[in-house]
């Protein structure tokens, strides 16, 4: 499976609600940085951990209202669009590294003074 493959099925996994068959494509030591790159996250198993909570962690109403990727080498971005119940659209960015077609890290790039007052 290409990577832009990987990461789109993994947003599925995500919108589906399957945890389990998202982290498969993460390696175990991965780090995940949130937004506002202060938090970071090591290890699939606190990823895992953190998904459980996906919806403190998104804003009010949060929806992806468009989304496409594009991969240069070993890394993929994600461009998303996005809408909540205070935000009425917007975009942010997500980055995976990947190696050997497992993702090691996941960076979110967005506005975090507009991220913060969706809340």
């Amino acid at each position: 499976m290409s990577l832009i493959g990987i990461v789109q099925k993994g947003w599925e996994s995500v919108g589906a609600g399957e945890f389990d068959t998202l982290v498969n494509d993460y390696v175990e030591e991965m780090v995940f940085i949130m937004p506002g790159q202060s938090n970071v996250l090591k290890g699939r198993s606190a990823f895992r951990t953190a998904l459980d909570n996906l919806g403190q962690i998104l804003p009010p109403g949060f929806e992806i209202t468009g989304l496409r990727h594009m991969q240069g080498g070993s890394e993929v971005i994600s461009i998303i669009n996005w809408k909540s119940n205070k935000v009425h659209d917007s975009q942010l960015t997500v980055l995976f590294k990947f190696t050997d077609e497992k993702i090691t890290e996941e960076r979110w790039f967005i506005d975090t003074n507009q991220w913060l007052s969706a809340f």
